[in-house]
């Protein structure tokens, strides 16, 4: 196979995956096209520079398979803050035609954003976290501290 015939390959697999992830996106309600039009609005890319190596490398997994299907925009400034809600849209993303997230991938995502949302949206979390039981809101705060456990430096 020659190096055009190669590209041209890699090209039109890079469009079969953006229609599938696009065409998935067809399929939800105004309000919530509304929502996540909101987030998309936002910055795109977070300072992780002072994150730990771990959830660096974490923030690039995040970067290159997330950005197949929407913008980084939309994960980045989404009103999602609990280790849950994270859990459930990286396994629905997972699972979606063209995301090209496997098992090992999606603990990455996941634990880089449950990091940094504890990190750079602790305001948010904390109003998420109020109406909690206090057993729940013990729940939460130990997949939290599980995730820094594994990632902080020591």
């Amino acid at each position: 196979m020659t190096t055009k015939s190669a590209g041209a390959m890699m090209t039109v697999l890079v469009l079969a995956v953006a229609g599938l992830c696009r065409a998935a996106d067809d399929e939800i309600d105004a309000a919530t096209k509304a929502r996540i039009a909101e987030f998309d609005k936002g910055p795109s890319t977070v300072d992780v520079s002072k994150y730990p190596k771990g959830i660096q490398e974490n923030y690039r997994v995040f970067r290159q398979k997330c950005s197949l299907c929407h913008t980084l925009s939309r994960p980045v400034n989404s009103d999602f803050v609990l280790p849950d809600e994270w859990s459930r849209y990286v396994k629905r993303m997972m699972h979606k035609p063209g995301s090209m997230i496997n098992a090992t991938d999606a603990k990455k995502i996941y634990a880089f954003l449950v990091y940094d949302v504890s990190v750079r949206k602790q305001a948010a979390l904390d109003a998420k976290l109020a109406p909690l039981s206090a057993a729940d809101k013990e729940a939460v705060e130990s997949k939290i501290k599980e995730v820094h456990a594994e990632y902080d430096e020591k």
